[in-house]
């Protein structure tokens, strides 16, 4: 199988010991692709050096709703610079999250605005969070009309519809392999087959039967055996597929 991970953090310090080692394997377990999501400048260089060192490691740029604490006068200007790799192919990861509320509110919505912006100005997809925040997140998306993937999508089957109709994807991981995930299995049956991209959130979100450990790419196998049966196909058509779409939802994916 060729799986495309659109959502990996492989900079985490969860990966310090045995980075390298896990990365050069991923290939032969089937991995073709990941995206390696920023959570802030730092993060950001990370992910670009891991872009330069495996060919088949992408990196998005951007600063997380719950690393605000990181930002200043000029993280716009220096994500403007970081963008220009070959290999950052998103701005992300950005959003909101409600659920911790690390950072005000309103900080959190400026700083989501100017990274869409950003990301509608370079002509870049964005990768967005979205944490018991629907209602700001579908004002935001429906009023700077933003490409990219709601990621780790959350809400319900309506608000999926109104995503797609902007034009954007849904990316789903381990949480469709939880005891209680009704919403997200929901989403996974009714999602357009052009519109839903696989992912992990590693080294977050195992899915079951991993779940509380670390998480990697080999492990979006159960995420997609759940998926395919929902939606009556193979794992082998859910598996191409989403590898199709990730390439047309982040276009300078090579």
């Amino acid at each position: 199988m060729s799986v495309f991970d659109t959502h990996a953090h492989y900079d985490d310090a969860a990966f310090d010991e045995d980075r390298d080692s896990l990365l050069r394997s991923l290939p032969a377990a089937g991995v073709c692709g990941v995206l390696n999501a920023a959570t802030n400048l730092d993060s950001a260089k990370a992910s670009l050096a891991m872009a330069d060192s495996y060919s088949f490691v992408y990196a998005a740029v951007g600063v997380h709703p719950s690393d605000l604490d990181k930002v200043g006068d000029d993280t716009i200007e220096k994500l403007v610079t970081l963008a220009q790799h070959p290999k950052a192919v998103a701005i992300g990861e950005i959003g909101l999250d409600y659920h911790y509320d690390t950072y005000p509110r309103q900080i959190q919505q400026m700083w989501l605005k100017r990274q869409v912006e950003l990301a509608n100005y370079l002509h870049l997809p964005i990768i967005l969070h979205d944490r018991e925040a629907h209602e700001d997140t579908l004002e935001v998306l429906k009023k700077y009309r933003p490409a990219g993937v709601v990621h780790c999508f959350s809400g319900s089957v309506e608000m999926m519809q109104e995503v797609v109709k902007l034009g954007l994807y849904i990316g789903l991981g381990g949480a469709v392999t939880f005891h209680n995930a009704r919403k997200p299995l929901e989403v996974a049956a009714a999602v357009p087959f052009d519109r839903l991209l696989l992912e992990t959130d590693a080294p977050y979100m195992a899915p079951v039967p991993y779940r509380g450990k670390r998480c990697d790419s080999t492990m979006i196998a159960h995420t997609a055996e759940v998926i395919a049966q929902v939606r009556g196909c193979t794992v082998e058509q859910l598996v191409t597929k989403t590898e199709q779409n990730a390439r047309e939802a982040f276009p300078k994916i090579k």
